[in-house]
């Protein structure tokens, strides 16, 4: 399975914003953005030159792809489904990407971060209806009942992760018991769900050229 195995920081400093790729790290002052909020390389401190409607329009699309954790192949399958189904394109882009497990075991605080939720759920940590599902980009369904696999739950590992992230919201599209670490799928998220800064018209766009 193909998957971006450079350095994380990276990606948030040429973004100019926070992707949170580390989990608690990005919310600490080590975070790379708040050390160095320049673009990487040789003369990310020389990047001045104002975008172009093409340049503006790819780095939307740059940052919601690497916000999710997904490549340009699979990123671009989404569109094209996204295309497919009735109402707006840009948000049933946002809504499929919101859907991928791993995505929802980190909304969930069952992850401290979208790349830890998609190692844990490789390693088979969760179940969808009582059924173990590791793939990451499996996409749930309203009705659908994500939990954590009864052996898993007593792992001191798994403890600290929720431990550490049982102050973190849950999107309302996701009813979240704590006591059973698992939660229901009520809808699919809305845009108002989704806490993305993003135009994802500009994405539209761009892949509409």
């Amino acid at each position: 399975m193909a998957r971006y195995t450079g350095a994380v920081c990276r990606l948030c400093r040429r973004e100019g914003q926070k992707l949170f790729l580390k989990g608690e790290r990005c919310y600490t002052s080590k975070c790379a953005i708040e050390r160095r909020s320049y673009a990487p390389g040789q003369h990310g401190q020389a990047r001045n030159k104002k975008a172009s409607e093409y340049g503006k329009q790819l780095r939307t699309k740059q940052f919601a792809k690497r916000y999710y954790g997904v490549l340009e192949g699979q990123f671009r399958h989404y569109f094209e489904l996204a295309e497919k189904m009735t109402g707006v394109t840009g948000e049933n882009l946002l809504r499929l990407l919101e859907s991928r497990l791993d995505n929802v075991v980190y909304r969930l605080g069952f992850a401290s971060s979208r790349a830890e939720a998609r190692q844990l759920v490789t390693q088979g940590h969760y179940t969808v209806n009582g059924r173990k599902v590791n793939v990451p980009s499996y996409l749930v369904k309203p009705g659908q009942v994500i939990a954590m696999k009864e052996g898993s739950r007593q792992l001191d590992r798994m403890k600290a992760i929720v431990e550490a992230n049982s102050s973190r919201p849950v999107p309302q599209w996701l009813d979240l018991d704590r006591e059973k670490l698992q939660a229901k799928v009520v809808a699919l998220a809305n845009r108002e769900d989704i806490d993305l800064p993003i135009e994802e018209t500009l994405i539209v766009e761009l892949y509409s050229k």
